[in-house]
């Protein structure tokens, strides 16, 4: 009788110890499930800043003619952009430069005049809109007999921080969106994030006809574990 209860107790012991084997096997195991994901979250946004610069030249053989007339073209430009709305004040006249063209010795070229000056006018400022419009009145200057070079402007987008918590935010929800995709087709349950990179931020022009309106875009890359 002792031994039947000795066998029984036994039984029910090893019937025990395999039920724990068999958890911590299945803990084990699930303990490594995990998936990793990608999030991305898109914007287009116009830019708030944009830099453009204005230059002119001139020639000539009298250097204080010379300097005097390349000071009254560059009033020209300014006068010209303020006319068109531009802040004074974010308007900079970078000092002339002034080559020498019969400075080399060794040229051989006879040169018409020996002097040239040159100097640029910069506009900083968040009026996208204006300049964007006052680019195409720069034949004002033309008729007023500024010879110019326009370059492209340059266009930021300076309020992007402020964007990037909302951006990471929703580049995080589209990543758990994929990761609870992933756990429903393989019969599992998701669970809390393992690790979560910071996102890497990219901004560019939408396109090379509209370089003041910026793409922004963000990719985040996050782990997930996961539960039978």
């Amino acid at each position: 009788m002792n031994r039947i209860k000795e066998a029984t107790i036994l039984a029910v012991g090893l019937v025990v110890l395999g039920w724990f084997v068999k958890c911590g096997i299945n803990d084990f195991a699930n303990k490594d499930r995990q998936v990793t994901v990608k999030g991305l979250a898109e914007r287009e946004v116009d830019a708030d800043q944009v830099t453009w610069s204005i230059s002119t030249t001139e020639m000539g053989d009298d250097l204080p003619a010379l300097y005097q007339r390349i000071s009254q073209q560059a009033g020209k430009i300014k006068a010209f952009l303020v006319k068109n709305g531009l802040n004074e004040n974010e308007i900079t006249i970078n000092p002339p430069s002034v080559n020498d063209l019969e400075a080399n010795q060794w040229s051989e070229n006879r040169k018409a005049y020996r002097y040239m000056a040159s100097t640029t006018v910069t506009v900083y400022t968040k009026e996208v809109k204006k300049v964007n419009d006052v680019i195409y009145k720069q034949g004002e200057l033309l008729e007023q007999g500024v010879a110019i070079e326009s370059g492209y402007p340059s266009y930021e987008f300076k309020s992007f921080q402020k964007l990037k918590p909302e951006m990471m935010q929703e580049a995080i929800k589209n990543a758990q969106k994929t990761a609870e995709q992933f756990a429903e087709a393989s019969g599992a349950d998701l669970c809390g994030i393992q690790t979560a990179g910071q996102g890497q931020f990219d901004i560019e022009d939408r396109d090379q006809n509209t370089p003041y309106i910026k793409k922004i875009r963000v990719v985040t890359t996050v782990t997930y574990s996961l539960k039978d």
